[in-house]
Order: C-alpha cells, then sequence, then structure tokens
C-alpha cells in the first residue's frame, strides 16, 4: 500500500469535497484546481472516504486509467466499466467512461455519490452527462481547470454596443416587416458561460479553489516563459456562421498568406537547436488542421502527428517514443490537450489562433507540470497570449455572492473574461 501525503492544498480540497458528500445540501458542487494540481490523487482521496457507492466519470480512457492507478496505489479495490478498456465490472467504486454508462445507466441506479473529472465537458442542455446525471437525484461533484463553455449569443449591435436577443424591444429596433432598421445590425457574438451561471445549472457552488498563481508561488507548478510571435493576424480571419470559432476557409487563406507552412518548420527547426544549446525536452506542436501537422513532418525530420484518426496501439508507440527523446516533436490536431502527463516536456509551440479560452489553458497546461532544472517554453503564433493573456494570470473571484467570474491581465489591465460577451 502506498501512503500519500496530501499537499495541503489538496487535504482542503479532499476535506472540503467530504464535507459536502456528508452535508444535506441538494446542490451539486465544484472544485476549480489547475492543470498539474493532482486532481486523480485528489479523487482517490475522496473516493476512499465514503460510505457509499461513488462513481467516477470521465472523459476518457487515458484519464481512468490515471485516476484508477492513484486509487490502486491506495490499496482500495476500486472496479472499471469502460468498453475501450474491455472491463465492465461494477462495485463499491466504479470508474467509468461516460459513453458506456450512457448504455447501460439502470446498472447506477444505487450510486449515491458522482465525481466527473473535467466536468466542463458536460452540455446542461443536451447530452449523455446530462440524461445520466437527471436519471436519479444523487450528489455530483465536478472537477476542472476550466469551470466555463463558450456558447453563441445571438442579437444586434447598435453603435457599436452589442444587445443579446430577448434584452431589447423588437419594435424600437425592427420595421413593421421584420427587418433591422438603419443602423442597426444582426450579430453573434460568443460568451464563456461559468458553469455555476449556464441554463439549465448543474453545477450549484464552488466548494474549494485555488489558483495557478499561488500554486507557482507555493513551488508546485513551473513558471512558463511566453514567446509571442507576430505570425497569424487574427483579425484578419472572419468568425464563422455561430460566432463562436474562426472561419475555416478564412483561415486558410491567412496560413496562406503568411506561409504558415514554411514558418512553422523554421520555428520547430530553430527550437530543436536552441542557441543556448540546451536540447528542449520535448516540443508538443497544437495545429488547427492536419494538414499543416502534416507539412511539419515532411519538412522537419524528428517529428511525428496525432489525430483522433491514429490507433491506438500506434498512439502509445508515438508517444512512448515522444517521452523517450526518439521523436522531438508531436503535432496533433487537438488530442493532448488533457490527460496528457508528461513533467519533463518543456516547449509548446501553440501553432493556430483559438477563441477558446478553455483550449488556449488546456494547451499551455501541458507544460505547467514541474520538473526538476525545467525552463518552459510556450511559443505563441496565433496571438492568443494577446488575446487571452498568461495562464497564470488567470484569476477566480466573486463579485457576488454565488456569481463567480474569472478575470485575465490582458494589456496591462484586469478584464473579465467569463460571462460577457466578445
Amino acid at each position: 500500500m502506498s501512503n500519500f501525503v496530501l499537499r495541503p492544498y489538496q487535504q482542503a480540497a479532499s476535506d472540503a469535497a467530504v464535507r459536502f458528500f456528508r452535508s444535506k445540501t441538494k446542490d451539486n458542487g465544484l472544485i476549480i484546481a489547475p492543470t498539474g494540481a493532482g486532481k486523480s490523487i485528489l479523487i482517490a482521496d475522496i473516493a476512499r472516504q465514503l460510505d457509499c457507492k461513488v462513481m467516477v466519470l470521465q472523459p476518457s480512457k487515458e484519464l481512468l486509467e490515471q485516476n484508477y492507478e492513484k486509487l490502486a496505489n491506495y490499496g482500495i479495490e476500486a472496479s472499471i466499466y469502460s468498453a475501450s478498456l474491455k472491463s465492465k465490472e461494477v462495485g463499491q467504486i466504479t470508474f467509468a467512461t461516460i459513453g458506456s454508462v450512457a448504455n447501460h445507466m439502470e446498472l447506477f441506479d444505487d450510486f449515491a455519490a458522482v465525481i466527473v473529472d473535467e466536468c466542463h465537458a458536460i452540455n446542461s442542455v443536451a447530452g449523455r452527462y446530462k440524461d445520466f446525471l437527471e436519471k436519479v437525484p444523487r450528489k455530483v461533484l465536478g472537477l476542472t481547470a476550466t469551470p466555463y463553455r463558450l456558447y453563441t449569443s445571438q442579437g444586434i449591435e447598435v453603435k457599436g454596443e452589442y444587445m443579446p436577443n430577448g434584452s431589447y424591444k423588437e419594435e424600437d429596433f425592427f420595421d413593421e416587416n421584420g427587418f433591422p432598421k438603419a443602423g442597426v445590425l444582426l450579430a453573434n457574438r460568443c460568451i464563456l458561460k461559468f458553469l455555476t451561471r449556464t441554463r439549465p445549472r448543474v453545477f450549484k457552488k464552488v466548494i474549494y479553489e485555488i489558483g495557478i498563481e499561488t500554486l507557482l508561488k507555493q513551488g508546485y507548478l513551473s513558471y512558463i516563459r511566453y514567446f509571442p510571435l507576430d505570425v497569424i493576424d487574427a483579425s484578419r480571419v472572419s468568425r464563422n456562421s455561430t460566432g463562436r470559432d474562426y472561419d475555416e476557409r478564412s483561415l486558410f487563406a491567412e496560413y496562406e498568406r503568411v506561409s504558415l507552412n514554411e514558418q512553422l518548420a523554421d520555428i520547430v527547426r530553430r527550437l530543436m537547436s536552441p542557441k543556448d544549446g540546451k536540447p528542449r525536452k520535448g516540443i508538443l506542436v497544437f495545429t488547427r488542421f492536419i494538414a499543416e501537422s502534416e507539412a511539419l513532418c515532411r519538412s522537419v525530420p524528428g517529428c511525428a502527428i496525432l489525430t483522433g484518426e491514429t490507433k491506438p496501439k500506434e498512439r502509445k508507440r508515438i508517444i512512448t517514443d515522444f517521452k523517450a527523446g526518439r521523436i522531438k516533436a508531436l503535432a496533433n490536431v487537438g488530442v493532448l490537450t488533457t490527460g496528457f502527463d508528461y513533467p519533463e516536456l518543456d516547449t509548446i509551440v501553440m501553432a493556430c489562433p483559438t477563441m477558446s479560452l478553455a483550449k488556449w489553458y488546456q494547451c499551455v497546461g501541458r507544460c505547467i507540470r514541474p520538473f526538476e532544472g525545467k525552463d518552459a517554453w510556450v511559443v505563441d503564433l496565433g496571438g492568443n497570449v494577446e488575446r487571452f493573456g498568461k495562464v497564470e494570470n488567470l484569476r477566480f473571484s466573486q463579485p457576488k455572492p454565488g456569481e463567480y467570474i474569472i478575470n485575465g491581465w490582458i494589456k496591462n489591465e484586469w478584464k473579465q473574461l467569463t460571462n460577457t460577451y466578445f
């Protein structure tokens, strides 16, 4: 049996979670902790103390294995219910993927406690998580580093001011035929909604929170050096019809204008042979489309690519070779944003702009785990530092009771990033 000694903040979070499950409240709760804070250990410590059936849900088999292993190290038996891991066992503590559970929800009706890792994946409007969580009344605890979801808002723009549908009287801005009056533009905007402020709400209160800045000061995370490069001009790229992301055709045109493939290859080559002579422990490249990753692998020896179509055995081999240094740079398209645990990793290349704060955070978070002698770099080609700020400057606050927001330090001032239109 391995006896974990929890860090002070982990102990505080675990205590808060156990109090939550043992209390009489019917409101679901949230724990907010950064990437690298040790959520797997936290989940294990919570689950082992509860005297009811506990389900631990996670979005992928990789996270399931990671979380399950931590509980096993306590010497406590648990079951795995996941088709992708070829196990369909139900026990007192059961680790499961939502895809497998959704097909046999009735098997888990007597589980009184549910812990959801990466709970920002829950769509409160529809989906498998919503169906499962609403089937039987029970307490739900969510854990995440990114407690918000991106939504589209439809409305109008008048003299540069955006007003969402329902916030204005239509007769003031539309004529009798339903057409906008002069100076009124139909517009889509994005809004990052804090998980406790979605409609309908799955989570109603934050029971514990700790930020990156605090853990950096305590020495539990690695400081990051940012290198914003003026490569992709996102101001030249239009939004898609939903307003939630960049239009693919417009983005391709910008990539061609700046010769992105050539610039990316040159940047990766330089990172492989830095001026200080100290080799990087791994270069992880995030691209928007497979084409850029493929072009990088053709241009630069020592590169490999991972996509959602990569076979499991090949994926495992590639990751093993990357961690061993046999692959110097690993390009991927949204595959390694969560559940990729490699503390030695010291270089991230963000080769695309994103309108998703969660994606920016998750990508940067791959290199924030501490490792002796580590000098972490984030090379940003898409203007994301300017858009969202540095991830260590993201701050959680509660201006009013129950109203939580995230602020970022952008262009030398604090800006509200959640529950505000952009």
